[in-house]
């Protein structure tokens, strides 16, 4: 028993050091010379229409793009004054890249916000209230394996996902309770990595991976399509460093989810976002290019 306790109480330390690391790497120091962050601005190009839905998350497969869906039920419905979903299941789409419908998976997922694909199942990151948050580990004919909170948090309110991307056998999250990107070994379900956000945007959402680095979705606390300023971060994956700054131009689409496909970021606009009008984006319901100027 005390080993296993000197054991635990070493890997605590590890992750703590770790994220300790990759804070100090990805925040800039208060000095006067710290150096600058490179920044640059992107715009978004419209693809196709998703299913009739809210699209969260996406995940790029050689089989084609799976697009998450997010329902409103509950408090959430009343908060966004939709009606109540009657049938609670989301949706994980698989559509080709004319956004063709090639596939449906129904999964016990609630108010995804975040999936991946990877290892033989479909990643469902979960942003609804406690015990409905985490991950839902899904077949792809719709079979539940496991309902997981995400680790280092209390056994049965992990918090909620806003993110996800699967790479190299490990399940990479944005975890929201955290405020960082975690990798996790789904093999013991344990958290191995933490790259903690830079605090230089007020929202984050979707991630994606790209040779080595990782790039997170940001916004700001907006009341308006007009007023929002949506941009990207991207990450070094192993130091947790903070590499690049990207700034929407006006008037581009709300990226919700995120993938990467033959080198280009994709990302879809759901049409539902925190304080503004229902469908106030022009561009909700579509998947989109970031291209990055």
């Amino acid at each position: 028993m005390a080993l296993q306790k000197r054991e635990f109480l070493v890997a605590g330390l590890g992750l703590a050091l770790t994220a300790a690391a990759a804070r100090s790497a990805s925040i800039p120091s208060s000095s006067e010379d710290r150096p600058q962050i490179p920044r640059r601005e992107a715009r978004t190009r419209t693809l196709f229409n998703t299913p009739a839905g809210l699209p969260n998350a996406l995940a790029a497969t050689p089989e084609g793009l799976w697009i998450g869906e997010q329902k409103m039920s509950g408090a959430l419905a009343k908060q966004y004054n939709v009606p109540d979903a009657m049938d609670l299941r989301e949706a994980a789409w698989l559509v080709d890249w004319n956004g063709k419908l090639l596939k449906t998976v129904m999964t016990q997922s609630r108010n995804t916000s975040g999936m991946a694909v990877g290892g033989g199942f479909i990643w469902m990151g979960a942003e609804f209230a406690a015990p409905y948050d985490g991950i839902y580990q899904t077949t792809f004919d719709g079979k539940l394996v496991a309902q997981r909170q995400v680790p280092l948090g209390p056994a049965e309110d992990g918090g909620g996902v806003h993110g996800a991307l699967w790479h190299d056998g490990k399940l990479w999250l944005l975890a929201n309770r955290l405020h960082a990107i975690m990798r996790i070994d789904v093999a013991t379900w344990t958290a191995d990595f933490l790259i903690p956000l830079s605090n230089l945007a007020d929202r984050y959402h979707a991630i994606a991976w790209d040779n080595g680095a990782i790039w997170a979705v940001t916004g700001n606390n907006s009341k308006s399509f007009k007023e929002a300023t949506p941009g990207l971060q991207k990450y070094d994956a192993t130091s947790g460093k903070l590499l690049e700054i990207v700034n929407f131009v006006p008037g581009s689409a709300d990226p919700h989810g995120l993938a990467m496909h033959n080198g280009m970021l994709i990302s879809c606009d759901a049409g539902i976002h925190p304080g503004w009008p229902n469908n106030d984006s022009p561009f909700h319901g579509t998947v989109f290019e970031i291209d990055l100027l």
